[in-house]
């Protein structure tokens, strides 16, 4: 008998819905990432490697210092953390809440406004502009 059939699913049973399913995927892949980075220390060369865009222009990306900022959130150093990448530290609550809110059922999934994405853009760019200015860029980020 086919495992997928109706017939060989037990009682009640009911599929998970993709949005949690794919939640909890998503916990799993930063899980993964926080005992990595728990593990091996990104501030050491040749850990990991070096950011493409780093490397070409020696600015920072919105990215630069994730790892580091990471590293030191899994180790309870939070101001460590902002230093290195304070939109990372900034954006993991919302990022939690939007998981729970997926997770427990709270939220259908529905389509981001047209607003998100020029939005997001803009943030990102404006964070790199601010963290490679000499006067903010030591209190900004890495």
């Amino acid at each position: 008998m086919n495992p997928l059939s109706p017939r060989a699913r037990p009682a009640g049973w009911a599929p998970t819905p993709r949005p949690v399913r794919d939640a909890w995927a998503g916990a799993g892949l930063f899980a993964t990432l926080c005992v990595v980075t728990a593990l091996v220390d990104p501030t050491r060369p040749g850990r990991f490697p070096a950011c493409p865009f780093r490397a070409t222009t020696g600015f920072d990306c919105p990215g630069c210092g994730s790892l580091r900022a990471l590293h030191e959130l899994v180790h309870g150093h939070l101001a460590a953390a902002a230093d290195y990448n304070l939109l990372l530290v900034a954006f993991l609550p919302c990022a939690a809440a939007v998981w729970l809110r997926a997770v427990t059922g709270r939220a259908r999934p529905r389509a981001l406004p047209k607003w998100s994405a020029p939005v997001t853009v803009i943030v990102l760019v404006v964070w790199a502009v601010i963290r490679n200015l000499p006067v903010l860029g030591g209190v900004l980020g890495a």
